[in-house]
């Protein structure tokens, strides 16, 4: 199982990829393993609103459905369209070909709620 330093991390496994003022969202590769192979993602559209905490879509995979908390506040600029057709590329790869979203930062303050890798993997891998 891969944590990533330099990421930051939600208590929900959404993981935080800052380039500039636009976050990269993703799943954790922790969260991954304990949903076992994704088979569908709803993901929003570009243009819609988030608000940190609250849900923006919705995964399924061979044991659960379960739904996506947004880490941070901001506008959707961009949609992996290609979890779509390969929901799977989340299990395969999930900080690089399966990142779920781009997001415009409305607030850079939500970025000090969420945890760095070491706290991240303290919390959440017993090893």
């Amino acid at each position: 199982m891969e944590i990533l330093q330099g990421l930051k991390y939600s208590e929900n496994h959404e993981w935080v990829r800052l380039e500039g003022k636009r976050a990269i969202i993703g799943l954790t590769d922790f969260a991954q393993e304990e949903f076992g192979m994704i088979v569908f993602v709803e993901l929003p559209e570009a243009g819609d609103e988030l608000q940190a905490g609250e849900p923006f879509g919705s995964m399924e995979s061979v044991k659960t459905v379960t739904e996506l908390y947004a880490p941070v506040s901001g506008k959707v600029i961009e949609v992996n369209r290609k979890l779509a057709d390969n929901p799977g590329l989340i299990n395969l790869s999930p900080y690089g070909e399966g990142w779920m979203i781009v997001v415009e930062l409305t607030d850079p303050s939500d970025l000090e709620r969420l945890w760095d890798a070491d706290k991240y993997e303290a919390t959440y891998v017993h090893e």
